[in-house]
């Protein structure tokens, strides 16, 4: 199968054709608890967020109840007695407000949102925090400091450790065994040989920092450079804040990204967190062209990738079915 996939994160008339894959297969052979036990998951959409629980992270959803997790849609802000009634947080994509040229200098939460969501975690709640290229990681920015991470906010492209499968490109990155940037950890190895994860795939995301005592999962190689975010000068000027993120730095410097990351694991306080990059990656998409047919997908649905047990993996690691 020819995978037609190009650079689908650009203006609205082509983001309005990234679509859940409702076909994809979320069953779960070895479901890790019995259905409809497991804790309390709440996926973020409170926040402008891309990625939502019955939009593209519906597979994500569907995935997690069929391992038996209790998943649910958070649409209010971020405070102790939302928070307290869950285990754990999914924040995929939050926008600062209405995707306009101020999104690439807007912050996605208040500064009491970011305190909430980081004495949640100190208490013992988990926290997947997913922000991928601009402006996600300008509006996750102060979240992810609570913690100690801190985000490129533009987007990230590896020449050398790219996905090389049809119209895929250099922000399409291949993370595996072999070429030592899928790293060992519990996220990786699952609960036994039948969950080992040997590659992950993301799709145009942006780098991270990780602070002293993180784990990394997924490593950047020493070739991965970032673009740096568009201004909201520069986003007004290009004419279409959603393609800014690509056009506005086209002749602007990169910088190395040498020693960054895309996905990394913490504890804080007796709770865990885990930081990604890029959000499609646990997703399951179709793209459709302006005829709606069918050209492409993204995510979890791309054949020979271990992109579905990653999702699983991850979600075990924050409920400690991983230790």
């Amino acid at each position: 199968m020819r995978l037609l996939v190009a650079f689908l994160l650009s203006a609205t008339p082509v983001w309005a054709q990234q679509v859940a894959d409702s076909s994809f297969d979320t069953s779960v052979p070895r479901p890790a608890y019995p259905h409809g036990t497991g804790p309390v998951v709440a996926i973020d959409e409170a926040h402008f967020n891309f990625h939502t629980r019955t939009g593209r992270y519906l597979a994500m959803a569907r995935l997690l109840e069929a391992d038996g997790y209790r998943v649910r849609s958070n649409a209010a802000p971020f405070a102790r007695p939302t928070l307290d009634s869950l285990q754990v947080l999914i924040i995929a994509n939050a926008i600062g407000g209405e995707w306009d040229a101020g999104a690439y200098a807007r912050p996605g939460f208040t500064e009491a949102e970011a305190d909430a969501v980081r004495d949640w975690v100190g208490r013992g709640g988990s926290l997947l925090l997913v922000a991928d290229h601009a402006p996600m990681g300008v509006a996750a920015e102060n979240l992810a400091r609570r913690f100690g991470v801190t985000m490129s906010k533009g987007f990230t492209e590896d020449s050398t450790a790219y996905f090389k499968t049809g119209a895929f490109g250099p922000s399409i990155l291949l993370f595996s065994r072999s070429n030592g940037l899928l790293r060992d950890h519990a996220v990786t190895r699952g609960r036994d040989a039948g969950e080992r994860v040997d590659s992950v795939v993301t799709f145009t995301g942006q780098s991270l920092g990780a602070p002293p005592g993180a784990e990394v999962v997924l490593a950047l190689s020493d070739q991965a450079f970032d673009h740096p975010p568009p201004t909201p000068e520069q986003a007004a000027a290009s004419g279409d804040p959603g393609t800014a993120w690509h056009t506005a730095v086209s002749d602007l410097p990169t910088t190395p990204a040498r020693g960054r990351v895309v996905g990394l694991s913490l504890s804080s306080g007796k709770g865990r967190v885990i930081v990604l990059a890029e959000a499609a990656m646990l997703s399951a998409q179709v793209i459709m062209n302006q005829n709606g047919e069918r050209v492409g997908i993204m995510g979890m649905n791309v054949p020979g990738i271990g992109n579905k047990q990653f999702a699983l993996n991850v979600v075990h690691w924050l409920t400690r079915v991983l230790p």
